[in-house]
């Protein structure tokens, strides 16, 4: 897909790894909606700096992706702004770090506030701009997973859960919405610098870090340039992707 003069809603885009995504999508001149929860300045401040930079038109919408109600005001707002919308990125998510042994510590208001944010919110986001897009004729969906969605380990067991359902929800999305939308998903692992990564326990940093066949964290740049990718494409659908420094191999 041409990416230049697209429109891209981005949830979590003034996380640590969703200010990359939204400055490598403006660096091919994607204009912008940057969706946040609580950090309005910060998420204005990213917009303007990416606005003036490369040139783009990009705009801070608020939006507790939780509720289906805020979805589906956000999606009319953007495309009152926008015009259109020919990319979602589902960034935003929450964590909280809970010993998988600790079956106590993990409360159904845990498991229940983990599963909306990172699984229920980006299935309500797909299914409100899908209509769109399938109007357009066009789209492209990513969603930001975790290798903790591969196998039995991250902060807590209800976040690889709901990372695993994210792997298959852009599965069976990539076959309910083919033709006109393509949905794949990046898997990173350990990122440095994100409010995740602040969540977890500092002996979790460590053991993903030296875990890693390259003996590092995952580059949020490589993330973002998948990202870029896989809007770019026009035959890769369904696919899930792990930047991980090699730890993950499926």
């Amino acid at each position: 897909m041409q990416l230049n003069g697209a429109v891209a809603l981005v949830t979590g885009g003034n996380g640590g790894l969703g200010q990359r995504i939204a400055a490598a999508l403006a660096r091919e001149g994607v204009h912008l909606a940057l969706v946040y929860a609580a950090s309005r300045e910060a998420a204005e401040g990213v917009a303007r700096d990416l606005a003036a930079r490369h040139q783009i038109n990009a705009a801070a919408f608020a939006c507790d992706i939780t509720d289906g109600a805020a979805i589906a005001r956000l999606v009319e707002a953007v495309q009152a702004r926008f015009g259109r919308i020919d990319i979602l990125v589902n960034d935003a998510a929450y964590n909280k770090a809970i010993l998988f042994s600790d079956l106590d510590g993990l409360t159904d208001e845990v498991w229940d506030r983990i599963m909306a944010v990172n699984l229920t919110g980006p299935a309500r986001l797909i299914k409100a701009v899908a209509p769109v897009m399938r109007a357009q004729g066009r789209g492209r969906i990513v969603n930001i997973s975790s290798i903790a969605g591969l196998q039995p380990t991250g902060s807590s067991i209800a976040y690889a859960v709901s990372k695993a359902g994210l792997n298959h929800l852009t599965r069976c999305m990539a076959v309910g919405l083919a033709p006109e939308v393509l949905v794949n998903c990046v898997a990173p692992g350990l990122l440095e610098g994100t409010r995740a990564t602040a969540n977890l326990r500092p002996e979790q940093i460590e053991r993903s870090a030296s875990g890693a066949v390259l003996k590092k964290a995952a580059d949020k740049d490589d993330c973002a340039e998948m990202v870029v990718a896989m809007c770019r494409t026009e035959t890769m659908t369904g696919q899930t992707v792990v930047i991980d420094a090699g730890r993950v191999f499926h």
